[in-house]
């Protein structure tokens, strides 16, 4: 197995993974609240560990990968008055639509996508552990965890405990034996139209230990990888650390991996602040290619502005791949250039240290440049290694075999050329355009294309 180097946000480190259990690697993302139809800024921390489980299987680990959805929370209520619905009916509609809008994405599915609500149990024996270890307590029928008692609490964010505010609701200070203290269980209000009995009452867990408990339950505790948003560090994996660490004595999770936030005029794409643009709008418009490509033309780590611009530019970049696919040779078998070797030696290097994809990107189209200039054996060899590894492995379809009538449309059009007809043959051009053809002049003569829907 290769190594695989990640930058790990507790150390602040660039650390080599270590797997518990090698050669398994578990990683769990935090994944959606569904109170809304997910955004283009959530669709990054889909992407980007559906594509690092691709790098580590290619590296000869055995990952699993699990991202989970939280469909209990204070919003979901909120939403689902104000949409005139039971609360579990609107979490499962939002959760069906952020299934359906991520798998437009093309990419596939995570190995496990745990609901929050299927693991009450689990999260009720987490709970009753820290009780019994005094490092948490209960309270007018909430349960809050001792923030003081666990000392290591500030390590991820290296944030001081006393300038810390949990954002907690009002109206708890009350029942707090510390302004600190975070809720693990809270009691059921009134306007609460969904809860679940517990040894404290009819409530619902707080939003923390949901992820401790799905995260244990599905990969134990010491798992390998843990991702998310960098917006995610503190309250929520701050607390996560401490909630199990507590309770179980042993590590969450050994590395630490934290993405960028998608950014819109110098703030963060966020549905409380307004300036979202939904996952399936972006589709719509730009094609599932074009997103894949723009999510992963920054480095993980860094933030990512959204515009037109940046979206087109991605698509710019698929078309060019895509275009030079189609003038590869269907078998471009034999022993490969050497260039092309070194290429795919750097492409991997580059996804390997702290998967650098636009390092990666970089040698994908050194290599384009160099076949666009000479003819490349290995070229598409090389390329359904590394497309699948960046998730533009549809980009690598075959051209389509024209159908009869746009073929003879074809011919019609190059008599006219022969002809200096050129007026005749820009209208059959577009007549193919419209019929979904692209005509292509290759040195061999003129060729039809069957356009895709993100080609505009």
């Amino acid at each position: 197995m290769s190594e695989l180097r990640i930058t790990d946000t507790l150390s602040g480190e660039l650390r080599t993974l270590e797997p518990r259990e090698p050669p398994r690697v578990g990683i769990y993302t935090c994944g959606p609240t569904v109170y809304s139809r997910v955004h283009v800024g959530n669709a990054r921390p889909f992407v980007i560990p559906i594509l690092l489980q691709r790098l580590l299987r290619r590296l000869g680990y055995e990952p699993r990968l699990v991202i989970n959805v939280t469909d209990i929370n204070d919003k979901i209520y909120a939403a689902a008055r104000a949409a005139g619905v039971a609360s579990d009916q609107f979490a499962a509609e939002m959760t069906r639509a952020y299934v359906e809008d991520t798998d437009r994405l093309g990419l596939g599915r995570p190995d496990a996508e745990p609901l929050a609500s299927d693991t009450i149990p689990e999260i009720i024996e987490l709970i009753k552990a820290l009780i019994a270890s005094e490092h948490a307590y209960e309270s007018g029928g909430d349960v809050y965890f001792r923030v003081r008692s666990f000392p290591d609490y500030g390590k991820l964010s290296n944030r001081d405990p006393e300038e810390m505010d949990q954002g907690e609701e009002a109206g708890t200070e009350s029942l707090k034996e510390d302004a600190l203290d975070f809720a693990l269980w809270k009691a059921r209000k009134p306007d609460e139209d969904t809860a679940w009995p517990s040894p404290w009452g009819e409530g619902r867990p707080g939003w923390h230990i949901e992820c401790s408990a799905m995260g244990e339950k599905l990969l134990g505790a010491d798992f390998d990888i843990h991702s998310g948003g960098v917006d995610l560090i503190f309250p929520h994996h701050e607390n996560e650390i401490a909630q199990t660490e507590a309770a179980r004595g042993a590590p969450l999770a050994r590395l630490w991996m934290h993405n960028g936030m998608i950014r819109t005029a110098d703030e963060k794409m966020s549905k409380s602040v307004g300036n979202i643009f939904q996952l399936s709008e972006a589709l719509d418009t730009y094609g599932r290619e074009a997103v894949v490509a723009y999510l992963i033309s920054g480095h993980y780590r860094q933030p990512l502005e959204f515009s037109d611009r940046a979206l087109t530019e991605a698509d710019a970049r698929v078309k060019r791949i895509r275009n030079f696919v189609l003038e590869l040779p269907e078998d471009d078998g034999g022993e490969p250039d050497p260039a092309v070797t070194a290429w795919r030696e750097v492409f991997l290097d580059a996804l390997a240290d702290d998967f650098n994809t636009p390092r990666a990107l970089a040698t994908l189209f050194d290599l384009i440049s160099e076949g666009n200039r000479r003819e490349l054996p290995g070229a598409r060899a090389a390329l359904e290694e590394m497309l699948p590894l960046l998730g533009l492995e549809s980009l690598l379809a075959r051209a389509e075999a024209a159908d009869p009538e746009a073929e003879r449309m074809l011919q019609e059009r190059e008599e006219a050329r022969a002809g200096r007809d050129f007026d005749r043959a820009d209208r059959l051009r577009d007549e193919l355009a419209e019929r979904g053809y692209e005509v292509r002049d290759t040195p061999e003569g003129a060729r039809l294309v069957r356009r895709h829907d993100d080609d505009g």
